[in-house]
């Protein structure tokens, strides 16, 4: 099959579950013999960048602003997918598929499919209008595919309940990581393997990293003894208004080390090397993150947001959300329990595995993909 892939910001990813979860799933299917076209923002993608591990890269217009980024690009890509003629135009998140109707009103032999990843308009960055029309989203990514995919079931039950579709529950997935440490990469930021706790996201207020600086700072004056050793490390980069908030939150704290983006083996160091990793998000669909840190086989501390809570199954390591005094109890706990923190982690492991394996969610993708189209 010939499948375009529309609404990520394009591969190889750098940063973003989206763009992960389409370079993973698109790599896997190009393996089972599918020609995969991945459209492309050129601020994300260079445009020299015209194949990818055999998947092709095809760059369209769009405006670059916050509020148009998104929709004029999935427009330009939609229409350039449809004069292509693949057999599947796969839409990726609530905002992109806005415009999963064009295909099925001008191109009715492509079957549309879309898979909703998170409930957007739940983040800060996001107005009023914004999020009018990501509510709309909602309703359209429901209602214009031939089928929809959602990626945990705390999405599959609330397009079911609020919207009555049934859609296809296929959750992200993450390889099982068994490579070297390399210790020797944590010396760039001055660190020392398990002396530091980790977080890993796009870096904007609805992650949530605020609480987690300042369940630290909590941490810290109450008990230094605990945390002398320690650093708290935040990986990754997002909005820059938000992100000169948490510098002045953290005032040059030497313990919270904000590394930027890092890749490939640096941030394999970061994860194989971490005590505990920490994901404070107030939304998610499935976070990729979590699953990366359990593929190290690390303890994950997580929110008691539905999305984690089904995935880190145990409530020893949940805290209540944006709750900064449950926070740092909660690290405080689980730093003085080596063994708990081990077993975990070894469960972690196990989970990503057996459940959450690219190989199966391309598989099961591409059932979506050959399924008879669901009827109207």
């Amino acid at each position: 099959m010939r499948i375009a892939m529309i609404g990520q910001k394009g591969i190889p990813a750098t940063s973003g579950g989206v763009e992960r979860h389409v370079e993973e799933l698109a790599k896997e299917l190009t393996k089972m013999g599918h020609e995969i076209l991945v459209y492309a923002r050129a601020w994300y993608t260079p445009k020299s960048v015209k194949k990818y591990q055999n998947i092709k890269i095809i760059h369209t217009a769009g405006i670059n602003t916050i509020h148009l980024d998104a929709i004029t690009h999935t427009f330009t890509a939609t229409i350039h997918a449809i004069l292509q003629k693949p057999d599947v135009i796969h839409f990726h998140g609530v905002g992109p598929s806005l415009i999963s109707w064009l295909p099925r009103l001008i191109a009715p032999r492509i079957k549309v499919v879309a898979t909703f990843h998170s409930m957007d308009r739940y983040q800060y960055k996001w107005g009023k209008i914004a999020k009018c029309f990501l509510s709309l989203g909602e309703k359209f990514i429901c209602l214009f595919p031939h089928s929809t995919i959602t990626v945990s079931r705390g999405l599959y039950h609330y397009c079911l309940n609020q919207y009555h579709k049934i859609t296809t529950y296929i959750p992200n997935g993450v390889p099982v990581w068994n490579g070297a440490k390399n210790e020797g990469r944590l010396e760039q930021w001055k660190l020392v393997p398990d002396q530091y706790l980790l977080t890993v996201c796009r870096v904007i207020k609805g992650k949530g990293i605020h609480y987690l600086i300042s369940a630290w700072k909590t941490l810290r004056a109450q008990n230094p003894k605990l945390t002398n050793n320690l650093k708290l490390v935040i990986v990754g980069e997002g909005d820059e208004n938000y992100l000169n908030e948490l510098y002045a939150l953290a005032n040059g704290d030497e313990s919270i080390v904000f590394t930027g983006v890092e890749q490939g083996e640096n941030l394999n160091a970061l994860f194989a090397n971490s005590k505990l990793f920490i994901h404070p998000s107030e939304n998610e669909g499935l976070p990729l993150s979590v699953l990366e840190a359990m593929s190290f086989g690390k303890a994950v501390m997580v929110s008691d947001i539905p999305a984690h809570q089904e995935i880190i199954r145990d409530s020893h390591f949940w805290f209540n959300t944006a709750d900064i005094q449950s926070l740092a109890n909660k690290i405080t706990e689980l730093i003085t329990q080596p063994k708990l923190l081990s077993s975990a982690g070894h469960t972690n492991r196990e989970t990503v595995a057996k459940h959450y394996s690219w190989k199966d969610i391309a598989v099961k993708t591409e059932k979506v993909y050959g399924s008879e189209r669901n009827k109207e």
